[in-house]
């Protein structure tokens, strides 16, 4: 009867905490978003490559930790059952099951069943669940068995209806819905006697461990069988499974055992420690129904929920502390107790103890940091510092907003940074006895000192301060050290303390001080290994943490060597408090804070292992393998596959063509943008001190289609055609010019013709203008001439008739009329006019005449004008004082000298030249 109390009490206990904050594995939730899949996971297993896969309805569905595929059955019916047999991944579906195998990157189905009639036409059977027993594998319905040897496929019919087969310690059991549970046995089904107490259960589990088997009915709970019979299962715990409508259950290698429910969740017993955890809607999961379960390579969970699939790191050594009512708040510091944790969050000051979450009553407000020193926990908070002792809360001092705490590097005394200023306690065993620093009231985040009656301070927003002071603790120097050392970027100042030196980090450098200089100098060893790096806090003289691009490192220092240890960005992804990170350290345990609780870890300092991966690349959907070309301008995705997923995954980087940039491999790599040629993706993972190479992907990019030797032949034919069109145009318009330029010519010529023939035209009108005017000259002269000789002789006339008329004498008359013929004879002087004007007038032919027949006389010449003036030989006689035959003789000899024949005429002649 005091059993059965006990018992319980302890049953109303675990109820009680089942809604309260727990430290639960960490769970990574996959919903249809991530899988693109449909509501109901039925099954999974994990194959011999690592890979995980999944019955998901009308889906079957693989996950290798970076991408996950979707695949049908040719029929499309749903699929309920998977299994793993050595490269083969076998599948159960409505009338029809087969296997998958993988090439070039995707999975292939073959069909078992297909063609053979094994199946009934009056059936309705679904191949629920598949398993290997003494080397067959059993494809099970809720009717028939069939049995795959080989190739052959045996049928077995059920001589009643069952829920499920089972392959338990060398036995064939068969768990019916109403008759119990039967073994075959040399081809018979014999029940199981003394196990009459399950008939009429639906069994959904049967599992053996620790010389026992468990069998796990719907609604009825668990039953143990051994060699003293068989009873429930003597666990409180089994009280509320008769409630949840067990699912599934499990046994792991860690001493576990999982059992899925249909309504509350997995529930997670260990049976070494006695303890249990329930893992539901209301804490992790995405639903409370389990419909499956499967166990990793790292015996790790891996749920498959009523819709999606919950990953569970039930093996890490990791807890998360996550308050889903919201009453906790934001974290800023945790530490263990000895009945469980102590909290400041934003929100107040809380105890976790025996899965409960109480705050302490009048702790509302900020707080800030807890503080262990011996027994003792020191806590900040927005008004004033608290002492927790005895589970109870003293108030020891009332400055407000005690930021951090530390501890002297030169006695037993401790320095709290403030809202205003510094407070010192200097006895550890009385934390009510403490003094404020006096005149240096500034709002201080960071403090430390390695120097009597010296503190070092930073200021919240800005600024560094060496600060002196005097017994009575009144500041008597205060020193803005950052701006006597010219650092005017000083915003975020950090004091670091390691080993026994103090570190400060202004404007991303570390700086150390030197007190014989004054002045601030680099720190090279941490500026080489932390440079730009922050946000680090203390936990021992050898461990520190640092956060680094949002990823979290625990430093293991090792002389003047660190090693880091990678905490995978997952467990805290968006939830540090940034600036205000803090790590309390229990014997192997750490404790982080978050804004929604905190993280346990139990880390190692330890070497990590060289992960063994496989590198599956794809472009345009295509497999690629290692060495293959791509095409131009397309994308290479890039798998890193370790086939871990939980803790145990290493942190992997990876870089191109030797750049040098190391990027964290988070998901599937993405490459593109590059240009045509050889490329190489070199595969890296860190040891703790280094990064090393551990695999190496090559790959070609084509040339761009532009550049392929079909396009440069079209080039060349494109060019050529261009050349001989090219050519063709230019012969064209050769030709086209050739006859314009004929035509032009033809134009030209007929224009040079007219003009020639015009100008000739013209010259002729010219020359015979001119010949005109010669003659109206000629004849000028002739009619002057004539004028002269027409006048004397009428003057001679007149004269010889007046002397006739007045004179009588004879002689006197002769006389006088011989006077009168000379008088009016032309005299010498007006010949010589008459010559002048006449060579005037004749002055070109007279130079043409002289220059053609240089040897003739004046007299000649002067007969040629004569003659050009058209003058006859009678004419011509007086003005040559000659008689009419002395001008015939003249003209003989002119003819004989200018060679002209008897012909032709002399006149005409003249007129020619």
């Amino acid at each position: 009867m005091k059993s059965l109390i006990l018992k319980l009490i302890f049953f109303f206990a675990f109820l009680t905490n089942g809604y309260a904050q727990e430290l639960l594995p960490f769970v990574e939730n996959y919903s249809k978003y991530n899988y693109q899949g449909d509501n109901q996971i039925w099954n999974v297993v994990q194959g011999n490559d690592k890979a995980l896969y999944f019955a998901n309805n009308h889906y079957f569905l693989r996950y290798n930790g970076v991408k996950w595929e979707k695949y049908a059955l040719p029929n499309k019916t749903i699929i309920r059952s998977v299994f793993v047999q050595n490269e083969k991944i076998y599948s159960g579906s409505y009338k029809e099951f087969g296997y998958w195998f993988r090439k070039n990157g995707k999975m292939f189905y073959v069909s078992i069943s297909k063609n053979k009639k094994l199946f009934s036409d009056n059936g309705n059977e679904e191949i629920w669940k598949i398993f290997s027993f003494q080397d067959k594998i059993y494809f099970q319905s809720f009717n028939e068995i069939f049995v795959l040897d080989n190739s052959k496929i045996e049928r077995l019919e059920l001589p009643f209806q069952i829920s499920y087969c089972f392959a338990v310690n060398s036995q064939l059991l068969f768990a019916s819905i109403k008759q119990g549970v039967f073994k075959y046995v040399n081809n018979k089904f014999e029940k199981i006697e003394n196990w009459k107490i399950l008939d009429n259960n639906v069994i959904h589990a049967i599992e053996f461990y620790d010389n026992k088997t468990y069998i796990f009915t719907q609604k009825n709970g668990v039953f143990v069988s051994d060699k003293n019979g068989i009873k429930p299962w003597d666990n409180p715990l089994n009280i509320d499974l008769k409630s949840s409508l067990i699912n599934i259950a499990k046994f792991t290698n860690s001493n576990k055992l999982i059992i899925g429910t249909a309504s509350k969740g997995v529930f997670i017993i260990d049976l070494v420690k006695k303890s249990s955890i329930n893992i539901n809607r209301n804490n992790s999961l995405m639903n409370n129904s389990i419909l499956s379960i499967g166990l990793d390579n790292e015996n790790d969970l891996w749920l498959g929920l009523d819709n999606g699939i919950a990953h569970v790191e039930i093996a890490s050594p990791i807890e998360i502390f996550s308050d889903n009512s919201g009453n906790l708040g934001s974290v800023y510091s945790v530490v263990t107790t000895d009945d469980g944790y102590l909290l400041a969050s934003n929100h107040g000051i809380f105890e976790y103890s025996g899965d409960k979450l109480a705050m302490f009553p009048s702790s509302q407000g900020q707080a800030w940091n807890i503080s262990k020193v011996k027994n003792n926990y020191i806590i900040g908070q927005n008004e004033g510092s608290f002492l927790f002792e005895n589970k109870s809360l003293k108030k020891i001092n009332p400055v407000n907003g005690g930021w951090n705490f530390t501890k002297s590097m030169i006695n037993n005394s401790f320095l709290q940074a403030t809202y205003s200023g510094i407070v010192i306690y200097n006895n550890p065993e009385n934390f009510g006895d403490y003094n404020q620093i006096k005149d240096f009231y500034k709002p201080i985040k960071y403090v430390a000192q390695n120097r009597i009656n010296e503190i070092w301070a930073a200021d919240n927003y800005r600024g560094l301060y060496r600060v002196i002071y005097d017994e009575k603790f009144k500041a008597t120097v205060i020193e803005n050290v950052a701006l006597q050392n010219k650092i005017t970027n000083d915003f975020g100042v950090k004091i670091f303390e390691f080993r026994d030196e103090i570190l400060f980090y202004l404007n991303n450098i570390w700086f150390f001080y030197n007190h014989i200089t004054g002045l601030l100098e680099k720190n090279i060893i941490f500026n080489q290994n932390f440079k730009d790096i922050s946000d680090i806090v203390n936990i021992d003289n050898n461990n520190f943490l640092v956060l680094k691009a949002g990823i979290l490192y625990l430093i293991n220092a090792k002389q003047n060597n660190f090693f880091w240890n990678i905490i995978q960005e997952k467990y805290y992804r968006g939830k540090i408090i940034n600036d205000n990170l803090k790590i309390f350290k229990d014997q192997n345990k750490y404790l982080l804070n978050l804004d929604d609780g905190f993280i346990s870890l139990r880390l190692k300092n330890q070497k990590p292992k060289v992960p063994k991966i496989v590198l599956e690349a794809y472009s345009n959907e295509l497999f690629i393998k290692n060495g293959d070309k791509i095409k131009y301008n397309s994308e290479l995705e890039l798998h890193v596959i370790s086939g871990l997923y939980g803790y145990s995954k290493s942190s992997l980087f990876y870089e191109i063509d030797g750049n040098k940039k190391f990027i964290e491999i988070k998901e599937a790599m993405i490459i593109n943008n590059l240009n045509s040629g050889a490329h190489k993706i070199k595969i890296y993972y860190h040891d703790g001190s280094k990064l090393n190479e551990i695999s190496i992907f090559r790959f070609d990019v084509g040339k761009p289609w532009y550049f392929s030797v079909w396009m440069i032949l079209l080039y060349l034919l494109g060019i050529g055609l261009i050349l001989f069109f090219y050519y063709k145009w230019n012969k064209i318009k050769y030709n086209q010019k050739l006859e314009l330029y004929e035509e032009e010519m033809k134009h030209q010529k007929k224009i040079l013709e007219i003009e020639l023939k015009a100008e000739n035209e013209l010259h002729i009108q010219e020359y015979e203008k001119h010949i005109l005017e010669l003659e109206v000259q000629t004849k000028s002269s002739e009619v002057a001439g004539k004028s002269l000789s027409i006048a004397k002789q009428s003057e001679m006339i007149d004269n010889i008739q007046f002397v006739l008329d007045n004179e009588n004498d004879i002689n006197k008359l002769k006389s006088e009329i011989k006077k009168s013929i000379k008088i009016n004879a032309v005299n010498k002087h007006e010949w010589q006019t008459f010559e002048s004007n006449m060579n005037q007038i004749n002055n070109e032919f007279v130079i043409n005449l002289s220059k053609k027949y240089p040897n003739l006389t004046s007299k000649d010449i002067k007969l040629c004008v004569f003659l050009k003036m058209n003058l006859s030989s009678k004419e011509i006689a007086p003005l040559l004082n000659i008689s009419f035959r002395g001008v015939e003789l003249h003209r003989y000899r002119l003819r004989k000298k200018l060679q002209i024949t008897a012909n032709e005429n002399l006149n005409k002649f003249m007129l020619s030249i």
